[in-house]
């Protein structure tokens, strides 16, 4: 399936945009958010759900939407995944993105598309309306979008933890549960961006 303009287009002129996260699923680090407007006269066809570009596309796709879109970004980091649980870390980085949002452009969306099944937050006194939609991320461009800035904008955040600690790989699989973080995390123990309340690594903490 391949992402367009025609959920956005059922709303006519209202400002609508675009929600996704990247690393709810990993052992370490932050879960990110990222909100998008773009114009529908001025968007990248290439944008596709994250998870479908190769790296090197993805980088690409990336680098031009952050030129040519309005973005704002939210970071949630380990310790409160692990206070309040990654579904609830979720959407406060989906809130706080668009926060960002707001604050950096001075505008305030009426129409919010969110990948999933859920709505992040309560409706903010401008937004008109909030819709939920499964695999969003390959309908809407503006989702698709979102989840290309978030996952980039993530993955910048675990090349810079691999500089601390090096020993993880995390410039190599950005915190996931790979057999090689795995065995790592059991060869030097965990660090301070590993989340605790996570598996393998909460039986782990309690053996």
């Amino acid at each position: 399936m391949q992402p367009s303009f025609l959920i956005e287009n059922n709303f006519d002129t209202a400002l609508v945009g675009g929600i996704d996260e990247a690393g709810r699923g990993p052992l370490a680090g932050p879960v990110v958010a990222s909100c998008v407007m773009l114009e529908k006269n001025n968007f990248l066809e290439s944008a596709n759900d994250s998870k479908k570009l190769s790296k090197n596309v993805r980088k690409k796709v990336y680098n031009d939407l952050i030129k040519n879109c309005k973005f704002g970004i939210g970071v949630v980091d380990e310790k409160i995944i692990d206070e309040i649980n990654i579904l609830q870390a979720t959407k406060l980085a989906m809130l706080r993105a668009y926060q960002d949002f707001c604050k950096k452009y001075n505008l305030f969306l009426e129409i919010i598309l969110v990948d999933g099944n859920f709505k992040p937050f309560d409706l903010q006194d401008k937004i008109m309306h909030i819709e939920a939609i499964i695999k969003g991320d390959q309908k809407s461009y503006s989702i698709a979008s979102a989840s290309i800035i978030a996952k980039e904008y993530r993955d910048e955040i675990m090349l810079n933890y691999h500089q601390k600690f090096p020993v993880y790989g995390f410039d190599k699989h950005s915190g996931y549960g790979t057999k090689n973080h795995i065995e790592n995390i059991a060869k030097y123990g965990i660090c301070e961006i590993h989340r605790k309340t996570f598996e393998p690594i909460k039986s782990m903490l309690n053996s």
